[in-house]
């Protein structure tokens, strides 16, 4: 009889696109659609339909490996457990428990999230737990936080976009970083609705909107600003819903109109006229959108900006409403549900603050242990990193690649070398644990189960199709191991629903709610949304959700077949609602479990009766432009800015080791505008080098007009002469602690091709 397929999850981005999975005689795995999932509808981009490959022995890690005579050799599970739990213990007894670091993933399942930050506190006693995440969306967590009082990347399901009058995409690329999400704004355009797209670069994205602005990176705080200048002039200010529902605006009205639009355009090079057609679009629909991913993110001003954006939807009434409001395009598969649950150096289990005396009381009682014992906030990512060798002596890492994915990643990687011990657990031998003094080969996303949060705030269930080849074992088995040999022998179970149900326990009561999720509840309704605080319906929605404006779309498709192709074949037009601001019905959840008809709903649409303040009322933050870090000049004239490309996904460990991926996307590349190769008389194809004051890359030009002439561009999944990352600056946002990634001073130069042989 034929295996029968397992309906699971995409292991990359934060889509978490659904796909089933079916065992073939032949020992691979084949990926078929999901028709049933409404994110994607079938869709798979490369990256998905590819994603079997790296559960290969040809290209994964099959031993565990432990480091000897300066080479790493295979190893005994036991001799490598032992020589983890002997370098974390040798490291707490001489320089005390912060000395012990922990660095985790964003592809880890919140299970797993969990079940790390619990071992760090807990067994190790330290503060050092950060994660990659931290380069993700921490600027859109702050100020989402700020303005909201709650950060869910999206407040609202990715289907309300086609029913929004106009989306303002800020920069983000889904058209190559989450192709079956592209659908989401062709239906928009389809539906009379206007697309809008603000990025340096002329991306695929780009080239579907209906107006595309190109600022100089790292100003788009200017531009916010400028366009709600603009709305104040225009006389455009909801005053109904500026005194009903928020508080600040005084103050940010007086910040933003020091920005007038001569002004910014000279700081961000975008005309006047493209200023205001930008207002009228925004402003004319009934509804509107404003959505964020790494480009204004990603910089040291990250959180401001974001703010400067959200006081836009504020200030025109287009936040807590009916297919309007502020959200931000997460990157990393569990990006949203790795911060939650503990990673964060300042977070607790359930998005609780560490620093705070109940929210540590709650979760200590959950653990077992007096709340005095849990350390403070600790380090932030690039800030964790940089001590290595230093005041962090070991670390324990999961599931990320820093070498590669770390601004300032040469000396990162120094860093690391540094440390007395390091331990990586992985599915690959990527380029950091290539450095580790024990690694660990641990299963994949089609050998386990787990649960993953999508950037909607989705609680999804990622089911195991397939057993992992002899020899490998799960992160929730490794740190049980770790935990008994250091002494805490209880609290780490190995089954993820066991994990997932102590989880609810932890969250319960915190701004992220997942007590009234379950497993069988994410098994038959494809998915819950939190805050999902009760198995009740008699509770409600929960302080934020919406009990009166459940929405309705008219045309149901959710459940239509869709290519696996990357963008693949156009979806049909489906019906515009955007006249209907109040429907009554929902239908963004899957239909009710039999068994289960008193479960709280979950809360897909968020803020719709009232924020997440005590007030209700979202707060206006007063925010002004001021310069990137690290401006050009004489020596470096240029701004480089980052990214990524559809063949490849973050740091590239796995992406690199699939053939059909690498043969689109071979290496890294810097593309530059036509102007500025011919100064440096490079042609298409030819080396050049970017040089920043933190090093050297050297990758082929690609020349196009889609690029300003004061800008250059390099995807960052590439290690070796062509690693981007070797360039950008850590400069810090100081309330995000977000590297700023887009945006650092740049030379470029010729290089001579080398002779052949």
């Amino acid at each position: 009889m034929p295996n029968s397929p397992t309906p699971t999850h995409c292991p990359y981005c934060a889509l978490q696109c659904g796909m089933n999975l079916t065992p073939a005689p032949d020992g691979t795995v084949e990926v078929g659609e999901r028709a049933d999932f409404p994110v994607n509808r079938g869709a798979l981009c490369g990256k998905g339909r590819t994603a079997p490959a790296v559960l290969s022995s040809r290209v994964r890690l099959t031993s565990p490996l432990v480091r000897t005579g300066g080479t790493l050799v295979p190893a005994t599970w036991d001799e490598a457990l032992d020589r983890i739990a002997g370098g974390l213990a040798r490291t707490r007894s001489e320089h005390g428990p912060d000395a012990c670091g922990v660095f985790g993933g964003g592809g880890l399942t919140n299970e797993k999230a969990y079940t790390l930050g619990k071992f760090a506190r807990i067994v190790l006693g330290t503060s050092q737990i950060d994660y990659n995440g931290r380069f993700c969306m921490s600027s859109a967590a702050a100020g989402g936080i700020k303005a909201f009082g709650l950060d869910r990347g999206l407040p609202f399901p990715l289907e309300d976009i086609p029913k929004s009058g106009c989306v303002i995409l800020v920069g983000s690329n889904p058209a190559e970083t989450m192709p079956p999400a592209l659908r989401f704004f062709t239906e928009l355009k389809e539906n009379g609705g206007t697309l809008i797209v603000i990025d340096p670069r002329r991306t695929r994205t780009a080239e579907q909107a209906d107006l595309h602005l190109m600022p100089r990176p790292g100003t788009d705080l200017a531009l916010a600003l400028g366009l709600l200048h603009l709305v104040v002039a225009q006389g455009r200010v909801d005053e109904e819903y500026v005194r009903e529902r928020t508080v600040g605006w005084e103050d940010a009205r007086a910040a933003a109109m020091a920005h007038w639009p001569e002004y910014v355009e000279r700081i961000t090079g975008v005309p006047v006229p493209q200023l205001r057609e930008t207002v009228r679009l925004f402003c004319e629909p009934e509804s509107a959108m404003v959505l964020t991913a790494r480009g204004p993110e990603q910089q040291s001003k990250g959180t401001d900006t974001v703010s400067a954006w959200i006081n836009l939807c504020l200030a025109t009434g287009r936040a807590g409403r009916p297919y309007s409001g502020y959200g931000c395009l997460t990157g990393q598969g569990n990006g949203q549900g790795g911060r939650e649950h503990g990673q964060k150096a300042d977070q607790l289990p359930g998005y609780r603050k560490l620093d705070d005396p109940a929210a540590r009381a709650h979760v200590a009682e959950v653990w077992g242990v007096d709340p005095d014992t849990l350390p403070g906030p600790g380090r932030s990512a690039y800030e964790l990193l940089d001590a290595l060798g230093t005041d962090i002596r070991s670390l324990l890492l999961m599931g990320s690649n820093p070498v590669v994915s770390a601004p300032r990643a040469a000396h990162i990687e120094e860093r690391i070398k540094s440390l007395d011990f390091l331990a990586v657990c992985d599915v690959v031998l990527s380029e950091t644990a290539a450095l580790a003094d024990v690694v660990l080969p641990v299963t994949q996303w089609a050998e386990e189960t787990g649960t993953t949060t999508n950037l909607e705030g989705r609680v999804l269930l990622r089911r195991k199709a397939i057993s992992p080849p002899d020899g490998i074992r799960s992160d929730l088995e490794v740190l049980h191991e770790l935990a008994d040999r250091l002494g805490v022998e209880k609290g780490f179970p190995t089954d993820p629903e066991e994990v997932f149900e102590e989880l609810r326990r932890a969250s319960a009561g915190g701004p992220a709610d997942y007590s009234g999720i379950t497993y069988r509840r994410l098994a038959e309704e494809n998915g819950v949304f939190w805050p999902c605080p009760t198995e009740d319906t008699a509770a409600g929605p929960g302080p934020t959700g919406n009990t009166a404006a459940q929405l309705r779309p008219t045309a149901d498709t959710t459940t239509q077949p869709h290519p696996t192709e990357d963008t693949a074949a156009e979806p049909g037009p489906t019906e515009n609602t955007r006249a209907q601001p109040h429907p009554t019905e929902d239908t963004t959840t899957q239909p009710r479990p039999t068994g289960d008809t008193a479960a709280h709903p979950g809360t897909p649409r968020l803020f719709l009766d009232r924020f997440a303040h005590p007030d209700g009322r979202a707060r206006f933050v007063a925010v002004s432009h001021r310069a990137v870090a690290e401006e050009p000049d004489a020596e470096y004239p240029v701004l480089l800015t980052t990214g990524r490309v559809v063949a490849q996904y973050q740091s590239g460990a796995q992406t690199r080791r699939v053939d059909e991926l690498n043969a689109a996307a071979p290496g890294p590349f810097v593309e530059l505008h036509p102007r500025l190769a011919e100064r440096l008389g490079a042609a298409e194809g030819d080396p050049v080098a970017v040089v920043s004051r933190r090093g050297r890359a050297v990758a082929p030009a690609r020349i196009t007009l889609g690029i300003r002439p004061d800008t250059v561009f390099m995807p960052f999944h590439w290690y070796g002469e062509g690693r981007a990352n070797t360039l950008t600056n850590p400069a810090l946002d100081p309330t995000s602690r977000m590297p700023e990634f887009k945006a650092c001073a740049v030379r470029v130069e010729a290089v001579e091709r080398q002779d052949a042989g």
